[in-house]
């Protein structure tokens, strides 16, 4: 079910975003969101460079005696993980890092041995893989211990998009909508319930893009959630308040692994012409774009939720669909 989301002006840049998903009202929705943005500027961007974790798991070992071993030896490891990747080595990028940490489990303490890898425009699963299973037997030697995990980290908090916008308060529908959405996002900030489905409607738009453009969906919602988490409690992904001149301003922030070579990405005729369609000619860009598809539906789904309600706009175009099977 692919349709296209059109409004977007993202970073000074006109965008077509194209989605996949089963509700087209989140397409109107987004669309509708990014219509309202522009009037202030559009939304405003900014995404890390493209560092996947990779983790290596040591049993069996003292970690207090075996971190500095890891650390003196840290070229030699990160050498052998470059030579598997002669791509990633010839654009001065790949595996740049080293960190050791220790955890407490109820099996005893384990060494978390972990790589910090530049995997430029890709997502980066599988080199980041390849990388750790090619360095744990060293690791193991230095060690003494037993390697037994030996794989990539969805977590990909060194991968991080910010999105914000300003919506203006006369086209959200005045001041007094505008307040009441900023309780509606109170309310998902305090209350782990409603937290969940805000943060569904969030990644509504986000997850859209990625399923167009072929990437791996399940990653980026697990490491969103996640990030929701990260305080201890679930939270709303977005923040939202009111500036100085009763406009509401919006903020969204997420780790987000994306890429545009490799794996499906460049094969599925699909994702092929939705890259395509977007015209993005890095990974940073495409983050760019996902995390601004996620704010605008949320704002959509908040400004719904305060005035008219849900059902209105999502069964019209529900409907509208049944009608035409």
């Amino acid at each position: 079910p692919l349709g296209v989301a059109t409004n977007f002006k993202i970073n000074g840049k006109d965008y077509v975003v194209p989605m996949v998903i089963e509700e087209p009202s989140v397409i109107a929705a987004a669309s509708k969101g990014a219509k309202i943005a522009r009037i202030k500027g559009g939304f405003e961007v900014n995404a890390d460079e493209s560092y996947s974790i990779g983790q290596i798991q040591i049993l069996n070992v003292d970690a207090n005696s075996v971190i500095k071993k890891i650390q003196d030896s840290t070229s030699e490891i990160l050498e052998l993980a470059n030579s598997k990747s002669n791509t990633l080595s010839k654009m001065n990028k790949g595996a740049k890092e080293i960190t050791c940490k220790e955890i407490d489990t109820p099996s005893g303490n384990m060494l978390i041995v972990e790589l910090l890898i530049d995997v430029g425009d890709a997502m980066g699963a599988n080199v980041t893989n390849t990388m750790c299973e090619a360095v744990a037997p060293m690791i193991e030697e230095l060690t003494g211990g037993k390697a037994l995990l030996r794989i990539l980290s969805n977590y990909s908090t060194k991968r991080m998009a910010s999105a914000s916008a300003v919506f203006d308060k006369d086209a959200v529908g005045g001041e007094n909508v505008v307040d009441d959405m900023i309780l509606a996002f109170q309310f998902a900030e305090n209350d782990p319930y409603r937290a969940v489905t805000h943060n569904k409607g969030i990644m509504n738009g986000t997850i859209a893009v990625a399923n167009a453009t072929g990437q791996d969906s399940r990653a980026i919602e697990a490491a969103a959630h996640a990030y929701a988490a990260k305080s201890g409690s679930y939270r709303s992904l977005t923040k939202w308040a009111k500036d100085a001149s009763g406009n509401l301003v919006g903020n969204f922030e997420l780790p987000l692994s994306v890429g545009i070579v490799g794996g499906v990405i460049q094969h599925h005729p699909i994702a092929k012409i939705c890259t395509k369609i977007l015209g993005v000619s890095t990974a940073n860009e495409l983050s760019c774009i996902m995390a601004a598809a996620g704010l605008a539906q949320n704002f959509a789904a908040m400004r719904a939720l305060v005035t008219e309600g849900i059902q209105k706009g999502h069964m019209k175009l529900h409907a509208r669909k049944e009608s035409k099977n």
